[in-house]
């Protein structure tokens, strides 16, 4: 039998939060990642980031509030809290410089935090998100519009068949169909939460959509916008016309992945995000 190499440092724990305890966990030691996660997912989300990561970064994931294993919030989550929560876990963690990477709802956390002109900030990743800003205002001009529209109905089409067919719509078709166990994965991932009123608090982040695109210049750190190509629930282009507002940005597409290329495309996701961390100066422990 050849040497058994031992498994990554990891600690658990909450924080008291108003409202609630936030669940967290800590893999690996090193330069901090933090992971955000999305509307379908949790803490867990992330297991094949954080397989990848930690034995090089500490790899922070957490659940945000009122998402299992955190603290149930009578009357569901309110987002504008997401950012305090994020800004508190960080400070609890004694974690003086991060890199912060979010996932569809988890960029409204991620942006709001970053336009708190924090110095904490190295390098931030924005996956499947506009976070914070409405994509429609992302560029003025018609055929921006006409694009966004015929976007949208299409995808409209998409979900609808997909719902049908018992198709969890932040996978897609392709993974249902190339990954069932993947596709499987995500939905007990996703019903951890079945009790959390999600369609309340879609709406409430869709009008927490309220920053003009002109404040994402404040954004000074190295921003990487990763999209799925097959995306049907954030408009994949959006990420194009969102890097060329942020002062240090890279945009790079993934093909054959849907709106979770994370969890869809994992070694493709890994190693755009290893890559831009080394490129940002976000370099592994040991390197």
């Amino acid at each position: 039998m050849g040497k058994v190499r031992s498994a990554a440092r990891r600690q658990r724990g909450t924080l008291a939060r108003p409202g609630g305890e936030l669940y967290w966990e800590v893999t690996g030691e090193g330069r901090a990642i933090v992971f955000a996660h999305g509307l379908g997912g949790n803490h867990a989300s992330w297991w094949q980031q954080v397989a990848h990561f930690a034995s090089a970064y500490a790899c922070v994931t957490f659940a945000h509030r009122g998402f299992y294993p955190s603290s149930a919030i009578a009357g569901g989550p309110d987002p504008g809290d997401y950012a305090e929560d994020l800004a508190a876990l960080i400070d609890h963690l004694g974690l003086a410089e991060v890199a912060i990477v979010a996932q569809s709802m988890g960029g409204w956390t991620a942006m709001e935090y970053a336009l708190k002109g924090t110095q904490k900030l190295r390098a931030l990743v924005l996956a499947a998100t506009t976070g914070s800003i409405d994509p429609a205002r992302l560029e003025a001009s018609e055929p921006w519009r006409q694009r966004l529209e015929d976007w949208r109905q299409a995808s409209e089409q998409a979900r609808v068949e997909l719902m049908r067919a018992g198709i969890h719509v932040a996978c897609g078709a392709r993974m249902a169909r190339e990954q069932p166990a993947l596709h499987l994965l995500y939905r007990h991932i996703d019903e951890t939460n079945a009790d959390l009123d999600k369609e309340t608090l879609r709406a409430r982040l869709l009008a927490a959509r309220r920053r003009a695109p002109a404040e994402l210049g404040a954004i000074g750190c190295p921003s990487l916008l990763l999209a799925g190509d097959e995306d049907i629930v954030m408009p994949p282009f959006a990420a194009d016309a969102l890097g060329r507002l942020l002062p240090r940005a890279e945009v790079a597409h993934i093909a054959d992945a849907g709106h979770s290329a994370y969890f869809e495309r994992a070694q493709v996701f890994n190693r755009r995000l290893a890559d831009f961390l080394t490129s940002s100066g976000w370099v592994p422990r040991g390197a």
